[in-house]
């Protein structure tokens, strides 16, 4: 496949620290290309000075388009815009942090340029990790994989990158409002291969993916691709009634045959008390896909643009 143009796609939520810098950077090493490129910005609603920051990259530099969303949507959100409103062949998901590195857009390019269709990047380090990030992150793998019927590469990344062809699948075909893109992108099929990289440490700021919504985020990926909680509510199910049974005929031998006079309210006790935290375990799944399919229900929109900044000039954009 000969690559005729690049887009590099960078989701930006409370980043100015960082901005001026990635730019600079990444800007340096698309200029290296022989193919035309371009480098979107999707703004999630930053309340900082990012937007300021890139829409002043965006008047000086017609190679630059910033989307600009109407409130913070999330990352997931913001990916799949930049998707939507790309235009080359060869499309990169990147963080705006430097953590990805830019140098590795060569890397990525010159496998399309072997024909792959997707390239996921496979984080082998990152300078600023521990000990927590990593048990988490091999976790949430092992969990996925063992619960779903894909098989999902441990240690991928949002840094990824996909053909036009996968990208118009995605434009038509996945858009959940539940999300995990780098998911859908490993599912899909296509010819596709890996590259590895370390991660470096965040340039500027912190995380913007706090315990609660990496929490959040993990739940929301393992039901939208594993129905293995909901039914696991039989296997809950089963083995109540069959230790509700065994209680029973011990009662029941006890009283009759062996003549003792068991108060019986220790067992009582411990058979209500599994049963009830069975049955709200049961009840805690089906909320948890109920909620999913709530709102794929009400089928609202993945993300609102209200401006754009492109070769030069702002537009508003009309609803």
């Amino acid at each position: 496949m000969s690559v005729k143009k690049v887009s590099v796609v960078v989701s930006i939520y409370n980043e100015e620290e960082s901005i001026n810098k990635f730019y600079s950077v990444c800007s340096e090493e698309l200029s290296k290309l022989s193919q035309d490129y371009e480098l979107i910005f999707v703004n999630d609603g930053s309340v900082d000075d990012s937007l300021t920051l890139l829409n002043n990259i965006a008047l000086k530099d017609t190679k630059v388009s910033v989307i600009e969303f109407s409130k913070n949507f999330g990352h997931e959100a913001a990916m799949i815009a930049g998707i939507d409103y790309s235009t080359g062949d060869c499309i990169i998901c990147m963080d705006g942090d430097l953590q990805h590195p830019p140098k590795c857009i060569h890397d990525i390019v010159a496998k399309f340029e072997e024909g792959y269709e997707i390239v996921s990047m496979i984080r082998t380090e990152r300078e600023d990790g521990g000990f927590f990030r990593k048990f988490t992150s091999n976790t949430f793998y092992g969990v996925l994989n063992k619960l779903s019927g894909a098989h999902f590469i441990k240690n991928s990344s949002d840094f990824f990158a996909i053909n036009d062809k996968v990208a118009n699948v995605l434009r038509r075909d996945y858009r959940e409002k539940v999300r995990y893109l780098r998911g859908y992108v490993q599912s899909v099929g296509f010819k596709a291969t890996t590259l590895e990289f370390v991660a470096a440490a965040r340039e500027a700021g912190e995380s913007k993916y706090t315990f609660k919504k990496l929490l959040n985020f993990s739940m929301n990926t393992i039901l939208s691709f594993s129905d293995v909680p909901l039914k696991a509510g039989i296997s809950f199910g089963i083995v109540a009634a069959i230790i509700g049974i065994i209680v029973m005929v011990a009662t029941f031998v006890d009283r009759y045959i062996y003549k003792n006079t068991p108060d019986g309210y220790p067992t009582i006790i411990v058979v209500m008390c599994f049963m009830f935290a069975a049955l709200f375990l049961l009840i805690g799944i089906i909320g948890e896909y109920i909620s999913v399919l709530f709102k794929e229900i009400k089928d609202r929109p993945i993300y609102i643009v209200s401006r754009i900044t492109e070769k030069g000039e702002n537009k508003d954009v009309s609803l």
